[in-house]
This record gives structure tokens, sequence and C-alpha cells, in this order.
């Protein structure tokens, strides 16, 4: 606080105030001397002054970061000021001593209420530094604090985020080594394809969102790759306004949901697996008809909570899962800008 920009300033106003505080209350002996009220006024500044440039100069050595005391740095400050003060009030009694030579000496009076006055000018001074002081150590805890919780919230998105390459890359290559046997032209056109929608996930991978209408242009290729393999045997329709084009989401959303839909629901000829996506009351709904299959696949749940937790962190909302005899509904928001 003793180093703040407009300190003199600030030296200035505490005078004047204490002069008029003074005047009013004691008058013009409050040295023990008769004094002109420019004198009087000139010996409170210089008081002042001197008060408030011995803690700046004893603050600056004492609250320096390097210094590493076992007391607490503020009652190590108090007491070194209270010692300047001593000193303060020891020279200016003495300057009166030499400003008035023939003038009975009140050498014991005046530096009693030369003390006086320094020491509750420095009382205030250090109580009014040690609430900037507590202050800022609160500013610094909340700003760490903040610093800390974006720090483990980037971190644990970041996690989160790599899971979606792995885990899509180790289905892929299933549906391909399925392919494989059976159709080499098939086979040639899901790689283009694959390395197509693997550019997306590339190219979007340091993103937290991305344009509606580029998730859009990824699933249309990613469909392509499963109609390859699921034929009409599995229907996909997308029911999204233009308007939506322009809004924002998580990437790859889209295609977790679908291939969470195909891993736990048959897909064949005779039960077509049916996968909605439009827009409901501000989310992005993908819905399917449930027909789970007889043996179930092992699931680790990563599609699904990846997706409630990115969205837990991009927007504070959790995504809606509704799960009903007939139907199974995800509900994930609309996101309106880039974050």
């Amino acid at each position: 606080m003793f180093s703040v920009r407009y300190r003199y300033l600030y030296i200035l106003l505490l005078s004047v105030y204490s002069y008029l505080n003074i005047l009013f209350t004691e008058g013009d002996r409050l040295f023990g001397y008769e004094l002109n009220p420019i004198l009087f006024f000139s010996t409170l500044l210089l008081i002042v002054i001197l008060v408030w440039e011995c803690n700046r100069f004893l603050s600056n050595f004492i609250l320096s970061p390097n210094r590493n005391f076992k007391i607490h740095p503020l009652i190590i400050l108090f007491v070194a000021s209270v010692i300047a003060v001593s000193i303060i009030a020891t020279f200016i009694t003495l300057m009166f001593e030499i400003y008035y030579p023939g003038v009975e000496s009140h050498f014991q009076l005046t530096y009693k209420l030369t003390l006086g006055f320094s020491f509750r000018i420095n009382l205030f001074l250090h109580c009014l530094n040690a609430i900037y002081f507590f202050l800022n150590k609160f500013k610094d805890a909340q700003f760490e604090a903040e610093a800390l919780k974006k720090s483990t919230a980037e971190a644990r998105f970041e996690a989160l985020r790599n899971q979606i390459n792995p885990h899509f890359l180790f289905n892929s290559f299933n549906t391909l080594a399925s392919l494989v046997y059976k159709d080499a032209d098939a086979s040639s056109k899901f790689v283009e394809q694959l390395s197509t929608v693997y550019r997306y996930l590339l190219n979007n991978q340091q993103n937290k969102v991305v344009r509606l209408s580029t998730e859009l242009a990824f699933i249309d290729a990613y469909i392509y790759l499963l109609k390859i393999r699921f034929q009409e045997n599995l229907i996909i329709e997308k029911n999204l306004s233009e308007h939506l084009f322009d809004t924002y989401i998580a990437p790859s959303t889209l295609q977790l949901l679908i291939e969470n839909a195909i891993k736990h629901n048959v897909v064949s000829k005779k039960n077509p697996l049916s996968i909605n996506i439009f827009e409901e009351d501000k989310h992005i709904v993908v819905q399917n008809n449930i027909q789970l299959k007889d043996v179930k696949e092992e699931s680790t749940n990563i599609g699904l909570n990846n997706i409630r937790s990115r969205y837990d962190y991009l927007c504070g909302k959790d995504a809606l899962i509704v799960n009903s005899e007939e139907v199974f509904t995800v509900k994930v928001p609309i996101i309106q800008s880039d974050l």
C-alpha cells in the first residue's frame, strides 16, 4: 500500500485532514509551542511524509517475496515502524529546539505530543495496509483457485476428448475387418471415406466445439461408411432446420450417439435400426428404436459418459438421456456461440 501510485496525494489529504481535526479539537498548541498556521501545517505534513516514506522503505524490505520470517511480516513491519516513529518524533522535537532557541524548552512535552501524533498516523496507515495486504492475498487466492479450477477442467476435458479417437478407430477397424473378405471394392471405398472422416477428427481435435454444419458434413461421410456395412438395414434420417447450421456442437457428438445405437441394438433386414436426428426445445435429439441384442457387447460407457461430461464442461448442462420401452433418446444442448 505504501508504494501506491498517488501516495503523495494521499499524504497531502491525510495532512489536511489532520490539520483541520487538530485545529478543531486542540488548537495550534499540539507541539507545546504557539505556531502560525503555515508552520503548523508544514510540521504535520513533514511528519506524515516521514512516517509514510519510512514505512514504504521498511515494507519494500520486509514484505519482499524473498524474505522468510517465522513471525508474520506485518507484525515485524509494525514493530519496525514504531522504532522509526520514535526516531521521527525525536527529530521533529530537536527541530523545534533549534527553531525556538530563546524560548523555554518543552522537550519532554513536545516529544510526547509529537510521538503521540506520529503514532496515531502510523497506526492508521498500518490498519489500512493490513486491509490492503489481506485483500490482495484474498484476490491472489481466488485467482489461483480459478486458475487451478480452469486447469483441472481443461485437463479433464482434454482427457475426455482424447477418448474419442481410439474408440472410433477401434470400431472402424472392426468394420473394415468384416468387409475385407466380402467386397474388395467396398473395402476400398470404406478406406477412402474413413480417411475423410479421420481427417475431420484430426482437424478438430483441438476444438471444443464446431459448427453444426461442419459436424453434419462429417456425419454424412460417417453414414456412408455405415451404409457400406449395413445397407438398407440401417435407416438414418436428419431433420434439422438450416437456421441451426451456424450453432455449435461438441465434435463427434452425433457420431458417438449413432455408434452407441448400433453397438447395443440389432441391425438386420428383419429388424432395421432407425435413427432420427432432429431439433426439440433448444436441443438436438438423437433417437433410435430399441431392439437390444441378445448377446450384449461389453460396454465401457465411454461414449455417453464422454458426451455428458463434455457438455457439463462446455455449458454447464448435461446431455439428457431418456430410455423408454420403445425408443432410446439422447438430447444434447444447442450451443449458440463459439467457446
